[in-house]
C-alpha cells in the first residue's frame, strides 16, 4: 500500500548544498511566520475577541461569534489556493510566496491595531472579519508555495524530509504564538491583557514582511518549475488549458480524496489548540496560562515527530505512514476527551501529547504526498486545493462545531464521535488513493 511516484519525479541535477539549505530554511521560516500570524487569531478568539468585538448575548454566543470569524479565514483559504495556484503554476512558486507573506503581514498588523466594538461600533466586527478573510487568502496561497519551494529542491529520495521542513512551520507557529500570549499575560493584569496586551502578538507579525523581502531578494525559483516552464513553452503554452481547468476536468477526484484524507488531521489539531483552550478554561475552570503551557509543550514534541515521520515515509512509503496516523487519531478520540474531562492538567497533557503523536505521523509525509499526486505543471493548484478543502471542512469549522456539540449534547463524547467520523472518511480516502496508485 504505497504511493506511486509523480509522473515527473524530482529533478536530480546536482545543486549546491548551500542553495538547497537556504531554500529549505527560507521555506520553513515562511511557513512558521505565516502560521504564527494565523494562529494568534485562534488563541485570541478563544480568550478575548468574543467580549471585545461581539459583546451582545451570553458568553457562549460571544465565543461562537469569535469562532465563526475564525472559521471565515478557512473559507477564504481555497480562494488563496486557487489564485496563487494558477499564477504559481504559470509564473513561479517564489512570487506567490512573497505575495502571501506580504498580505499576511498587512492583515495581522491590521487586527492588532483594530479598535473594539465599544470604540467604533459595528464597524469593528466587520473589519475583523475582513482582516480574517485576508489572513485566510494569504495562508491559502502560502502553503503551496512554501511546500513546493522545499520539495522541488529536494535531493532524490528525500522529498519527504524536505517537505517536513515546511510542515514544521505549524508547531513552530503554535509554540511562538502561545509563548507570546503567555508572556503578554504574565507581565500584565487581566484587565490590561483585555485592554491592550492581547494586541502585542499581532503586532509581532510585522516580522513576516522582513522575511518576504529576504525571499524576494535571496532565493531562486525551483528547478522543477523552470523545467516545467520550458516544457510548456515548447508545447505552445498559450494553447494549454489553465491549471485550474485541467484540475477540475481531469483530477477533481484526486483533489477531493486528498481533502478527505486530511480533514481529520486539521480538525483534530484545531480542536486541541483552540477548542480545548476554550472548553477547559470556560467549562472546566482551568487556568488559561496552564492550558497554553500544555499546548506549547505538546507542540515542541512535534518538532521531532514530524521530520521523523517524514523520513520514515521516504523509506517505507507515504501512504503507510499517513494511514497509521489516521487510524491512531480514530482510536484515540474517546480516550482523549475522557482524560480532558478529568480537569487534571497532567491528564490534559497526556491526552494532548498522544493525539499530537498521531497528528505528526500524518502531517510529516503530507506535503510530499500531496506534491506527488500532481505533475509540476498543475502541482501548486492541485496540492493547494486538496489541502485547503480539508482546512475548510475540517479545521475551520472544528472549534465552532465543538462548541455546538457540547451545548447540544452536554457531553464531550459527541466531539469524539465527530473526530471518529472524519477519521473514517480519511481512511476510506487513503485506501482509494492507494488503490489508484497501485493500478498505475
Amino acid at each position: 500500500m504505497d504511493m506511486a511516484p509523480s509522473a515527473h519525479p524530482p529533478t536530480t541535477t546536482a545543486l549546491p548544498t548551500v542553495n538547497r539549505r537556504r531554500v529549505a530554511t527560507a521555506a520553513a521560516l515562511a511557513s512558521a511566520v505565516e502560521w504564527y500570524d494565523y494562529f494568534v487569531f485562534g488563541i485570541a478568539a478563544a480568550l478575548v475577541l468574543g467580549d471585545l468585538y461581539f459583546p451582545a448575548g451570553s458568553p457562549t454566543a460571544g465565543v461562537l461569534a469569535a469562532f465563526a470569524t475564525f472559521a471565515v479565514g478557512f473559507l477564504a483559504r481555497p480562494i488563496g489556493g486557487i489564485v496563487a495556484g494558477q499564477l504559481g503554476d504559470k509564473r513561479g512558486r517564489k512570487p506567490m510566496l512573497v505575495l502571501a507573506l506580504t498580505l499576511m503581514g498587512i492583515a495581522t498588523t491590521g487586527i492588532g491595531l483594530l479598535p473594539t466594538y465599544e470604540t467604533i461600533g459595528v464597524a469593528a466586527p466587520v473589519l475583523l472579519v475582513l482582516f480574517r478573510v485576508l489572513q485566510g487568502i494569504a495562508v491559502g496561497a502560502q502553503w503551496g508555495g512554501a511546500m513546493l519551494m522545499a520539495t522541488e529542491y529536494a535531493p532524490e529520495g528525500k522529498r519527504g524530509i524536505y517537505g517536513s521542513f515546511v510542515q514544521l512551520g505549524v508547531p513552530i507557529g503554535v509554540v511562538t504564538a502561545n509563548t507570546v500570549f503567555l508572556l503578554a499575560g504574565a507581565f500584565t493584569t487581566d484587565s490590561e491583557f483585555a485592554a491592550w496586551a492581547w494586541r502585542v502578538p499581532f503586532l509581532v507579525g510585522l516580522l513576516v514582511l522582513v522575511l518576504a523581502w529576504y525571499i524576494h531578494t535571496r532565493v531562486e525559483e525551483t528547478p522543477e518549475f523552470r523545467e516545467a516552464e520550458k516544457r510548456l513553452a515548447e508545447e505552445e503554452k498559450a494553447e494549454q488549458s489553465s491549471p485550474l481547468r485541467t484540475i477540475l476536468r481531469d483530477h477533481l477526484g484526486t483533489v477531493l480524496l486528498a481533502g478527505g484524507s486530511f480533514a481529520v488531521n486539521t480538525a483534530t489539531f484545531y480542536i486541541i489548540i483552540t477548542g480545548v483552550l476554550d472548553y477547559t478554561t470556560r467549562e472546566l475552570g482551568m487556568k488559561k496560562s496552564a492550558v497554553l503551557t500544555v499546548s506549547l509543550c505538546v507542540s515542541l514534541t512535534q518538532l521531532v515527530l514530524i521530520p521523523a515521520a517524514a523520513a520514515l515515509s521516504d523509506k517505507v512509503g507515504r501512504i503507510r505512514v499517513y494511514a497509521l496516523g489516521a487510524a491512531g487519531i480514530a482510536l484515540w478520540a474517546v480516550p482523549l476527551f475522557l482524560l480532558i474531562d478529568t480537569g487534571s492538567l497532567l491528564w490534559l497533557a497526556v491526552g494532548s501529547f498522544v493525539a499530537s503523536c498521531f497528528l505528526s505521523i500524518m502531517y510529516g509525509p503530507q506535503a510530499a504526498l500531496f506534491a506527488e499526486l500532481f505533475t509540476p505543471e498543475m502541482r501548486y493548484t492541485g496540492a493547494s486545493l486538496g489541502y485547503q478543502i480539508a482546512a475548510v471542512f475540517g479545521g475551520g469549522l472544528a472549534p465552532f462545531v465543538m462548541v455546538l456539540l457540547l451545548e447540544a449534547t452536554g457531553t464531550s463524547m459527541s466531539v469524539s464521535a465527530y473526530i471518529i467520523g472524519l477519521a473514517v472518511i480519511a481512511l476510506v480516502s487513503i485506501k482509494v488513493l492507494a488503490d489508484r496508485a497501485s493500478s498505475r
